[in-house]
């Protein structure tokens, strides 16, 4: 019979290191007090015997398992991918694994994420919460004293910290570039879904990423008695053919738009595909903006004037916030993190100037 190969276990490492199981699991657990000496002898019998921690029976006897748990929406999009990194990065220099869940911003999905985490014995959690009208799964991790941290996104009604982008200084930069350009016409295109007939009669977007842009952009303009036109705001786009859609109908026709404004970069790949195939010039005919600074927005031509976030920074700045609430720190401070508008050459004048 071939020998059976099975995992080094902690009996085999106190075996080879000639103490207790009890002083062996202390020095490769990190707790409790054993000798230098001690300590030596039984990481030189791990590294010998190729021994590997099991996690799940550490987090049983230490009620710890080193692992939080992250909930993104969709993790194709690149700020959560770029977010996400900054977060791996901090809990892992922190001795932290991450469990990565993405609910394809889907609030069945969530629940179903949060309870699989729970499950898991995760030590805390990262959510960018999906829009949904109420998140009793977040506060049941909440009055259960779970570490929770939301980043990118806020929950209503739930007391629990928060790390977010404002947007309201680069917006109304932005905004005076386009009105001082001429512009009086603007479009605004998310995936972001509403139930409600207009993005201002939806209280639930109030708290995402795309009403604090929509709310900046309004306030701007606004200060210069415009107003951003409920017909002028296109939310619920589902894939690129219904981008696409949406850039169309804002761009032609009797009463078209001057500026088009993404609210993100998948937005806007699919915005200036369809501008490309209706021939409609950026931006001689349409000025352009994104709230996003993808890589490729100053490699395109022209290239894209953007509302750039600290995108990587919100990721480390939700995972210290979330160190801080595990180690007890209940009134950790919640950082202040600011986009910047970076401009570029995708805004002209508009027509009625030129």
């Amino acid at each position: 019979m071939p020998p059976v190969n099975r995992d080094v276990t902690i009996g085999d490492v106190a075996s080879q290191a000639g103490v207790s199981r009890a002083q062996t699991a202390r020095a490769l657990g990190g707790y409790g007090s054993v000798s230098e000496a001690v300590h030596s002898r039984v990481l030189a019998a791990a590294e010998q015997l190729g021994y590997r921690a099991n996690s799940l029976a550490r987090s049983v006897s230490t009620g710890r398992s080193q692992s939080v748990g992250v909930v993104v929406g969709d993790i194709e999009n690149p700020f959560f991918a770029l977010s996400v990194r900054g977060i791996s990065d901090t809990l892992r220099k922190a001795g932290y694994d991450v469990v990565l869940m993405n609910t394809g911003e889907s609030p069945d999905l969530e629940v179903d994420a949060v309870r699989a985490l729970d499950g898991k014995r995760v030590d805390g959690f990262l959510i960018a919460p999906a829009l949904a009208p109420s998140y009793p799964h977040l506060q049941a991790l909440v009055v259960s004293g779970r570490p929770l941290v939301l980043f990118d996104r806020e929950a209503p009604g739930l007391v629990a910290p928060s790390v977010v982008v404002d947007v309201e200084v680069a917006a109304r930069e932005l905004i005076d570039d386009v009105v001082e350009a001429g512009h009086h016409r603007i479009g605004f295109v998310s995936t972001l879904s509403s139930p409600a007939a207009s993005w201002n009669e939806d209280p639930q977007i109030a708290h995402t990423p795309v009403g604090r842009r929509l709310r900046a952009v309004a306030d701007a303009l606004r200060a210069y008695d415009l107003d951003l036109h409920a017909k002028d705001v296109r939310v619920g786009a589902r894939g690129a053919d219904d981008i696409r859609r949406h850039v169309r109908e804002l761009v032609s026709g009797e009463d078209p738009v001057t500026t088009l404004l993404a609210s993100d970069a998948v937005i806007a790949v699919s915005a200036l595909e369809e501008l490309r195939s209706l021939d409609v010039a950026v931006p001689g005919d349409v000025s352009v903006a994104v709230f996003d600074d993808p890589p490729w927005a100053g490699l395109v031509s022209p290239p894209l004037t953007v509302v750039s976030q600290p995108v990587l920074e919100t990721g480390t700045a939700a995972a210290r916030l979330l160190l801080g609430v595990m180690a007890g720190r209940s009134r950790a401070e919640v950082p202040a993190l600011s986009a910047h508008l970076v401009r570029r050459g995708s805004i002209g004048p508009a027509r009625a100037m030129q």
